[in-house]
């Protein structure tokens, strides 16, 4: 199985950015985690991200605030599929990550999830892998239909609690 990059632009991220892992962990998903800044760090960016194909990496997530640049500078420098995670803070509140996380231009694609989405970049991440990976659907289908199952056991103690 590919590995995916989980890379914060800074280790405030981490709290946030955590639960990416976690939830690759809870797939059985390998992954790695780095901190690389697009402005700060520049070379170092953009070689992880033109060396990632090589080193067994099959999507890269990027979490950045403010000017978050990180994921289409990641996505500048590889044709592996870039998961954008837009950081609330700021004094925009994250808005501002958000825009330059989902604005890229025509050929550069970054997929961007809700502010502070990495749960939903890791869920993302595992789609995308299991296109070629059969075990791998099959947890996360199974994984929708414990989703399924609670809504529908709490939908059954709401109407149970409204009979009373």
């Amino acid at each position: 199985m590919k590995k995916v990059a989980v890379i914060m632009g800074s280790d405030s991220d981490w709290p946030v950015v955590k639960s990416s892992c976690d939830t690759l962990r809870a797939f059985g998903i390998p992954y790695e985690a780095h901190i690389f800044s697009a402005h700060r760090t520049p070379e170092d960016a953009a070689r992880f991200a033109r060396d990632a194909r090589n080193n067994g990496f099959g999507v890269l997530i990027c979490a950045a605030g403010m000017a978050a640049h990180l994921a289409g500078a990641f996505a500048a420098n590889t044709t592996l599929p870039v998961i954008g995670i837009p950081m609330k803070g700021g004094a925009l509140d994250g808005l501002d990550a958000l825009l330059a996380t989902v604005q890229m231009p025509g050929g550069i694609p970054v997929a961007t999830v809700a502010l502070n989405g990495a749960k939903n970049a890791a869920i993302l991440a595992a789609e995308i892998l299991a296109v070629t990976d059969d075990g791998l659907a099959a947890k996360l289908q199974a994984e929708r239909d414990t989703m399924r199952r609670q809504i529908a056991d709490k939908e059954a103690a709401l109407q149970a609690s409204l009979s009373e």
